[in-house]
């Protein structure tokens, strides 16, 4: 009986945090995107398709 609470918990737990992650999709909102803000010395941003310039 133990054992099968702590499993109950456990996938709740991780439901939990999995419904947490989701959160901005469900809210209709876009995935999370980069900016280049903190490299703003650099001339250019590897991560960035504009090459750090916004």
């Amino acid at each position: 009986m133990d054992m099968m609470l702590i499993f109950l918990l456990s996938f709740a737990v991780i439901g939990l945090a999995i419904l947490g992650l989701a959160a901005g999709m469900l809210f209709g909102r876009g995935p999370l995107r980069g900016s280049c803000g903190g490299n703003a010395v650099l001339k250019s941003c590897p991560l960035c398709r504009s090459g750090g310039e916004q």
